[in-house]
């Protein structure tokens, strides 16, 4: 059975960065798409990136767009999203997420594709 356990969250200043692991047990990563979602209070769920297993290609949502880069690291069984210039509306619970599927588009990020999921880590951008 698939784990994922996300971390890296915390309080950051606007303007700050911070780098969020999504740590996978129980099986390799390395023939999934993995997906990051986040959700503020009161708000939908929202995809801001996924990236596919085959050659790594990413996709990002337009809120994140140039802010934020997706890596994985399949010898780790771990991927990870960087997100710099952080400002108060990326304050969310961020997820991630994996599917065992290809795909070669945004629609790879719908987030009601996703079978596996984390708890999730609280990101908070204050100041």
């Amino acid at each position: 059975q698939l784990q994922l356990v996300e971390s890296g969250g915390g309080l950051v200043q606007p303007g700050g960065s911070l780098r969020l692991s999504c740590a996978a047990s129980g099986v390799t990563l390395d023939s999934y798409a993995i997906g990051w979602f986040r959700q503020a209070p009161g708000q939908e769920r929202e995809a801001i990136s996924c990236i596919n297993y085959k050659d790594g290609t990413t996709y990002f949502a337009d809120s994140v767009k140039g802010r934020a880069t997706v890596s994985r690291d399949n010898a780790k069984n771990a991927v990870y999203l960087q997100l710099n210039g952080l400002k108060p509306e990326d304050t969310a619970v961020y997820y991630c997420a994996a599917l065992r599927a290809y795909g070669n588009s945004w629609h790879l990020c719908a987030w009601r594709l996703y079978d596996y999921w984390g708890r999730g880590t609280q990101v908070t951008v204050s100041s």
